[in-house]
């Protein structure tokens, strides 16, 4: 099937068979980054800038390697020296960019919707490469790979999504796409630390591991996102890892083949055990990173193919 879409600003909008799309494509993608030559030409001739208004380790380097392994010209905007600092809008950003005649967008912003605003006014394709509070689709997308890789499905699992879930985007994105997906999504994290209206997204929460992890498939542990934090959401870290931080004895409740993952970066002994995090026979955190080069290099392919279809 065709994916019908010239963004990807979400994971809402996107229907089952379009997320399975990508998650094949991306399968391609692992084989071709294991191999000895590792490029395509798939996006050759096509410029892709990644606009990061956010830092980011992970997410921004396998865009752009996903986007230099298909051919394309790949250029990184240095946000934090750009004209906005000198009182630019976003808006007045997009459009000098726009004039530039890219093809591919790739924008983290720490403002939810900043993304689906520039979409509107340039004529590229635009990725979310994180929106505030709001979408990663991406990750989700990744996370989704590693679990059908690691579990032979997609459907009808048991996912327990651990810690702070009312500042995580990637949270929300993974809660869309595995309710899609027909699984069952278990959310786990102190009260304070939940989202307002939770309830609705119908997902099972909890406030106590042993109860939420009983019998889970994947454990999906997420970061203390303090830079999002404006008040004490938890009375300490020592006293957070006591009750929610990942240990080999939480972990005993899930399935004895149940995977662990986490979508970086890390806090070691707050959210995770570093041993647990490193054992590699129940955590698939490495793997998570590789498959956001494949899905990356998928997303970018199909909305390339798009891009040219209509312009044919």
């Amino acid at each position: 099937m065709r994916f019908r879409h010239s963004h990807l600003l979400g994971i809402e909008p996107l229907a089952p068979d379009e997320i399975r799309a990508v998650l094949d494509l991306a399968d391609d993608y692992v084989a071709l980054n294991r191999s000895a030559t590792k490029h395509a030409e798939v996006l050759s001739g096509l410029t892709q800038i990644n606009m990061f208004f956010e830092a980011s380790t992970r997410t921004q380097a396998s865009f752009e390697l996903a986007g230099k392994r298909l051919g394309a010209d790949v250029m990184n905007m240095g946000m934090q020296a750009s004209s906005l600092k000198k009182g630019e809008t976003l808006i007045d950003t997009a459009l000098t960019l726009n004039a530039m005649h890219p093809d591919l967008l790739v924008v983290r912003h720490p403002q939810s919707g900043a993304v689906n605003l520039l979409a509107e006014k340039v004529t590229c394709s635009v990725l979310n490469a994180g929106d505030g509070r709001h979408e990663h689709p991406t990750q989700a997308l990744l996370d989704a790979l590693t679990i059908r890789r690691a579990k032979g499905r997609l459907h009808r699992l048991t996912v327990a999504i651990c810690g702070d879930i009312a500042h995580s985007r990637v949270a929300r994105s993974n809660i869309l796409l595995l309710g899609k997906m027909e699984n069952r999504v278990r959310l786990i994290g102190p009260p304070t630390l939940m989202p307002a209206g939770i309830g609705e997204f119908g997902v099972e929460v909890y406030d106590d591991m042993a109860a939420g992890l009983a019998d889970a498939d994947v454990v999906m542990m997420l970061r203390l996102q303090k830079e999002r934090m404006d008040g004490a959401f938890i009375p300490s870290e020592r006293e957070y890892y006591h009750r929610f931080g990942l240990d080999a004895e939480k972990l005993a409740h899930a399935k004895p083949d149940a995977i662990v993952m986490h979508p970086g970066p890390m806090n070691r002994g707050v959210e995770i055990d570093g041993t647990l995090a490193d054992d590699i026979n129940r955590s698939v955190i490495k793997d998570q990173v590789e498959m956001g080069v494949a899905v990356r290099m998928a997303a970018m392919h199909l909305l390339a193919e798009n891009r040219r279809a209509a312009a044919a």
